[in-house]
């Protein structure tokens, strides 16, 4: 094995393989939590009340039952797990992470774009591949943000998961809807059960992702009617998340002067957060064109703490849903700290949290990545 070839494997591989993991990481479920108790029986239960977390949203971790009387039946345990905990004034789960599920895509592939610039051992060849990624990253996530209709440049997953996240509340954006516009709905889907293909204007979602959008748009809509607001959609991710944060703090507790500053907030720290990773972009490429500098380091430094900082964050937002309870729930339960990792209880239930697929793939990623930084590290000292 030549040199070169040795090199190749042990500093060059690794990080390759890392960059590729990304894409699962982002799609596969991270983490799960599931609450057994002894009104949720085995047999309807499986695996008790269990959710997965993604980067792109909460899912629905149970099963489909399958048994003579009952076909097929696949409960929806994201909104058991909702009804559970709005008793003790516990927020809906998808009040938690908005600004992270909105941007983990971008954040994973800043990630990516930072390994490509280690890859790079030549300077200027590096500056290069750094400020081609950053401008197309700052491109996509400030289109994304900002443009009108930028959602549909967002990754279907995210889309379908705002749409999950709306859960029971989804039959109620039909409520307004005329009695011809609910003829026209019915005739269509019967023509296009018989196989009939339908002409319709060009604008019609054709797409899962399309139709996705659209339902949004829709309930968005009726939304703002409902409320005797004004506001028109215009399809971009800072709208779709001051919307879609409140509508999920307002599902068991419409409370909203309690609840509009909560969104409010949550909306300015979006438009920051986006300035403060432009600025850091801006600072890596500064700062990376040394090689074996600090800045250069970080690159790879900063994927490999990837599993760390999902625990930091998912600690902090169990943090929040265990000392931010409303006021409105059914019983009062002093704050406190729901389980992080292992088996915990809380009053007659015993909750669950480890680790899924998509974290080993993280602890993988940063195995690869700090196996590659020390063996270049180790080839440095040997010159």
């Amino acid at each position: 094995m030549t040199n070169q070839t040795k090199t190749f494997l042990q500093t060059k591989l690794p990080v390759i393989l890392a960059i590729l993991l990304l894409i699962p990481i982002y799609t596969l479920p991270i983490w799960w939590v599931s609450l057994t108790a002894p009104n949720y029986p085995p047999e309807s239960f499986p695996d008790g009340v269990k959710i997965h977390f993604h980067a792109h949203g909460v899912f629905n971790g149970c099963e489909a039952i399958e048994k003579e009387e009952i076909q097929d039946l696949t409960l929806d345990c994201v909104h058991e797990m909702d009804t559970i905990n709005h008793y003790v004034g516990m927020y809906p789960i998808a009040a938690g992470g908005p600004i992270e599920i909105l941007i983990s895509i971008f954040l994973l592939s800043l990630l990516g774009v930072m390994l490509l610039g280690y890859l790079v051992n030549d300077s200027k060849k590096r500056t290069i591949t750094l400020a081609t990624g950053f401008t197309l990253i700052a491109i996509w996530f400030s289109v994304v943000l900002y443009a009108p209709n930028g959602l549909k440049y967002h990754h279907k997953d995210f889309i379908a998961g705002r749409v999950v996240a709306l859960g029971e509340d989804s039959d109620s954006f039909d409520e307004e809807m005329s009695a011809a516009e609910a003829l026209i709905a019915s005739m269509k889907a019967s023509l296009a059960e018989s196989g009939v293909e339908i002409e319709g204007k060009n604008d019609e979602p054709k797409t899962q992702k399309e139709e996705d959008i659209a339902f949004l748009k829709d309930a968005f809509e009726s939304n703002q009617r409902s409320l005797g607001m004004q506001e028109e959609w215009n399809g971009s991710g800072i709208q779709l998340l001051g919307w879609h944060y409140r509508t999920s703090l307002a599902r068991w507790f419409n409370d909203p002067g309690k609840n509009n500053p909560m969104v409010n907030n949550m909306v300015l720290a979006t438009n920051i957060l986006f300035w403060i990773i432009i600025l850091m972009m801006a600072g890596f490429l500064y700062g990376a064109r040394k090689t074996n500098s600090l800045v250069h380091k970080l690159l790879v430094l900063i994927p490999i703490a990837l599993p760390i900082l999902f625990v930091i964050i998912y600690a902090a937002w169990l943090s929040w849903y265990g000392h931010n309870m409303n006021s409105m729930g059914a019983f009062t339960l002093k704050p406190f700290m729901p389980t992080v990792f292992g088996q915990g209880k809380v009053a007659q239930f015993t909750t669950n949290s480890y680790p899924h697929i998509g974290f080993f793939l993280m602890l993988t990623s940063s195995a690869l990545l700090l196996f590659a930084f020390l063996s270049k590290l180790n080839q440095g000292e040997k010159k």
